[in-house]
């Protein structure tokens, strides 16, 4: 087992590192604030001596060598220090566009740690920031630490603050005869403008944006409590809250108060762009924020002149009978099949299958009944002898207690996570390298009800969908009417 003192999330940890092992990962829930991380696929704990003490006594064997930890006699004094690119795992640090006219690029330093004199102090003024470069000094840090969203910035091994109030008088102040030099660059942007950006500049987007007041955090939970009591769906109410905060950490130090349209188009042009986020990600942050600065701020100001991204029009992704049937039979675990089954067999949803319960199965009038679905809408789907025969063989064998598929323990809801692994590993055994969903299952039940000649108004009313047009995209691709179309390339 190795512990590395890591940045993660803006925020100083411990990485645990080990192989798998279920006795291990218990005892590493012991730690309180312990948490997984997807992304870096490791556990990691908080960086504090009580954690480490308490993560040293579970694991006797812990290495720590080297650079990529501390011993414990010194960790009151690393604490409160910067760390070295050895030390901290972030992400890829992207770069100034160079050579354009009109930007300065940043200030480059050679041999960095060298240059860290004795005492000097070298800042450099920027509009928004204040990037300071200075020894290591505990005292000198926690005075740093003073400032709100100050940060160190891993890669070029300085502070930045930021460049608003009486920051820069204050840091003047305080270290006073020991700066050896401040230099201004009055045209270095943090966010590049999209126009001056040339198809062969790499776009700087802040991977670690300011942390929010407590009174932004406060908005921000009316807002929520607020989308809750109007009754909006769990994942609206998730997509909203995380858009909206996305966007009021963008523009720190601005408060909700002073926010502008033009805010809200430098946050698309310079941070959903860049990062290839997707046209609707795009809408529902223009969304939540119309909504937030409605009901929160009571003001119309946001959005309201923003233009809309250009909806794009994709055509639903269609599985042939057989390819279905193969995917089907690859799956062996009879809780996996009939979870598969149902949802071609009916065109449910993700969410619809996962929320059925027992009783929502009406064998004698051969109705399966979805309730509270996608925009909170109830409706009934007729179900064959041979998909009740089914859910009756699944039933006597698990005998589920509260969903009709649960999970590893009585009562627990099937996850989303392990209902996507059972269509992987179908698709590994069936060999089809399409890049097969659970959602491929409900559109091919809708194309394949098309094609055998079911009226389009009632694939409408079996797949939940408030608008015809919405099932008119299956006419698009139904193999039977496309087959009717003559190439005038056939009459040469």
């Amino acid at each position: 087992m190795k512990a590395t003192r890591i940045v993660h999330r803006d925020e100083e940890r411990i990485r645990v590192d080990f192989p798998y092992n279920e006795e291990l990962t218990s005892k590493i829930r012991q730690i309180p604030d312990a948490r997984w991380s997807s992304t870096l696929k490791t556990w990691h704990i908080p960086y504090s001596e009580a954690s480490y003490d308490q993560l040293s006594g579970l694991f006797p064997d812990l290495e720590n060598e080297g650079n990529q930890l501390f011993s414990k006699s010194d960790l009151a004094n690393i604490l409160a220090s910067p760390t070295t690119p050895n030390e901290t795992i972030t992400q890829e640090a992207n770069l100034v566009p160079l050579g354009e006219k009109g930007l300065t690029p940043a200030i480059e330093w050679s041999d960095t740690k060298n240059r860290f004199l004795p005492g000097v102090i070298a800042i450099s003024v920027s509009q928004k920031s204040i990037l300071i470069r200075m020894p290591k000094n505990e005292t000198d840090i926690q005075f740093v630490r003073t400032f709100t969203y100050a940060r160190w910035d891993n890669r070029d091994f300085r502070w930045v603050i930021p460049n608003y109030g009486k920051n820069l008088e204050l840091i003047k102040n305080y270290f006073n005869a020991r700066i050896s030099h401040i230099e201004n660059v009055p045209l270095f942007s943090e966010f590049p403008q999209p126009s001056r950006i040339t198809s062969n500049s790499i776009v700087q987007v802040p991977e670690q944006l300011p942390r929010l007041d407590s009174e932004s955090l406060k908005e921000i939970e009316q807002f929520k409590r607020w989308m809750e009591h109007k009754r909006y769906s769990d994942s609206t109410v998730k997509t909203y809250i995380m858009a909206i905060t996305t966007f009021l950490r963008f523009i720190k130090p601005k408060t909700s108060a002073e926010a502008t349209n033009e805010d809200m188009q430098r946050f698309v042009n310079q941070y959903l762009i860049p990062r290839k986020l997707s046209f609707s990600y795009q809408n529902q942050a223009v969304n939540s924020s119309r909504l937030f600065f409605k009901i929160i701020k009571g003001s119309v100001l946001i959005t309201e002149q923003l233009e809309r991204p250009r909806p794009v029009h994709r055509l639903p992704n269609v599985l042939s009978k057989e390819e279905v049937s193969a995917i089907l039979v690859a799956s062996r675990n009879q809780k996996h099949r009939t979870m598969l089954s149902l949802i071609y067999a009916c065109g449910l949803r993700r969410s619809e299958l996962l929320n059925l319960k027992p009783e929502n199965v009406d064998s004698k009038r051969h109705l399966l009944i979805i309730l509270n679905a996608k925009g909170r809408k109830d409706r009934v789907i007729p179900i064959s002898d041979k998909v009740i025969v089914m859910l009756r063989e699944y039933y006597r064998s698990y005998r589920p207690k509260v969903w009709l598929f649960e999970g590893q323990f009585p009562g627990e809801q099937y996850s989303e996570k392990s209902i996507q692994s059972v269509l992987k590993l179908a698709l590994n055994r069936t060999g089809i390298s399409k890049p097969v969903t659970l959602h491929w299952l409900r559109h091919s039940y809708a194309t394949h009800l098309l094609e055998s000649g079911t009226d389009l108004r009632y694939i409408q009313e079996l797949l939940g969908h408030k608008s015809s047009k919405t099932t008119e995209i299956y006419t698009h691709v139904t193999e039977k009417s496309l087959h009717k179309i003559k190439s005038p390339f056939d009459d040469l």
